[in-house]
């Protein structure tokens, strides 16, 4: 089956923490082979604070990462239910 990417909403600013709850969740569950990537859009960006430059990550999208995976009833299970994930974006009919 095909892998395709998928935008799964979370709490904003829990993002790394969704993550990693759904990489425990795919381990645990031993479904390495139905998922990919899991991105969370963003980017360096040098700052000036006080006089001296901090690089910090900013979000493009906060609250949103993205997800490759083959979507079937256990991978949409895993990813709904896992920690600080609130859903997928979408219509009902995301097949």
């Amino acid at each position: 089956m095909e892998k395709k990417w998928y935008i799964v909403n979370v709490q904003t600013g829990c993002e790394s923490t969704a993550k990693s709850a759904i990489e425990e969740r795919i381990r645990s569950s031993k479904m390495e082979d139905l998922f990919g990537e899991i991105l969370i859009p963003s980017e360096n960006v040098v700052q000036l604070v006080k006089g001296q430059k901090q690089t910090k990550s900013r979000k493009f999208f906060p609250g949103y990462m993205f997800i490759k995976m083959v979507l079937t009833d256990e991978t949409w299970h895993l990813v709904k239910h896992s920690s600080k994930v609130t859903g997928f974006v979408g219509g009902a009919k995301t097949r």
